[in-house]
């Protein structure tokens, strides 16, 4: 598999020009602000989904490796860029209360239960996630324009397809041991992708609203209109078309059925979309 070898794929804190930041068309913007914070949180803590990702897939050197000394590494590059951005962008937002909050909950999802019965149908799963990261960041891309984010989020995008492209080497590697069949896939594939509107964002969305509103409840209406509006707002510019593409890969259709379902693929992604 050819990777990505351009300079998106390459690059470091030390390459964001945090300075930079035109505050002023970011100051005000809550969604941009909730959808920063938000991934930052999930990101940042990969190190617990990595560590039973390993234990999962024990015995595969060539599969653990790259997720401890590659995986796991990007993806808290990227939750360490977007905490400093929004450090930046939102100065008054105490960011570590937040996040302390949020792990402290977080940590009890990530249990080895919420993984598929075998490898192959696990790096399915794992497709549906890094599909919805990359078509996030370029909706975060383009539902802004303020130039320092949109070159965070461009280059996390980047990445995230690179992990796509080796989650998908993989199934393809297991499936070919171990054929699960598109009957067994395709339930993967729905499965994880009605699960990924809940569970990591909107915990890290509400411990991000917690601290941005100290006086909200749980279940408080005024969370439910925010995750509402922030919904349309990702909707608005949000590449079903890529996304339902990415999705239907690992089933191996032929073009012409791809074709024919790519479009009734897209109407269920927006679907899970506006809830």
């Amino acid at each position: 598999m050819r990777e990505e070898t351009n300079a998106l794929s390459n690059w470091s804190l030390d390459n964001i020009p945090l300075d930079s930041i035109d505050h002023a068309l970011v100051e005000n913007r809550e969604d941009l602000f909730y959808l920063v914070v938000a991934a930052s949180f999930v990101e940042i803590a990969s190190d617990l989904y990595t560590d039973n990702l390993a234990k999962y897939f024990e015995g595969d050197h060539e599969v653990v490796d790259w997720l401890v000394n590659r995986w796991q590494v990007e993806e808290i590059r990227h939750g360490r860029s977007l905490r400093a951005y929004a450090r930046h962008a939102w100065p008054d937002f105490d960011w570590e209360s937040a996040y302390s909050g949020f792990f402290a909950e977080y940590s009890h999802l990530c249990t080895l239960d919420q993984f598929e019965p075998t490898r192959g149908l696990e790096m399915v799963a794992r497709c549906v996630v890094e599909t919805g990261t990359a078509t996030l960041y370029q909706t975060l891309a383009q539902q802004t324009e303020e130039p320092v984010l949109a070159g965070i989020a461009t280059r996390i995008r980047a990445d995230e397809i690179n992990h796509y492209k080796h989650f998908y080497r993989y199934f393809r590697k297991y499936n070919a041991i171990n054929p699960a069949g598109r009957l067994r896939i395709f339930s993967a594939i729905r499965r994880r992708l009605f699960e990924a509107r809940q569970d990591d964002a909107v915990c890290a969305l509400w411990h991000a609203y917690l601290i941005r509103n100290p006086a909200a409840n749980a279940g408080k209406p005024q969370f439910r209109a925010l995750c509402t509006q922030l919904g349309r707002q990702v909707r608005q510019h949000y590449p079903i078309t890529m996304a339902a593409r990415m999705l239907l890969k690992p089933l191996s259709l032929p073009a012409g059925l791809a074709r024919t379902v790519e479009g009734p693929v897209a109407k269920l992604t927006a679907l899970v979309l506006r809830h």
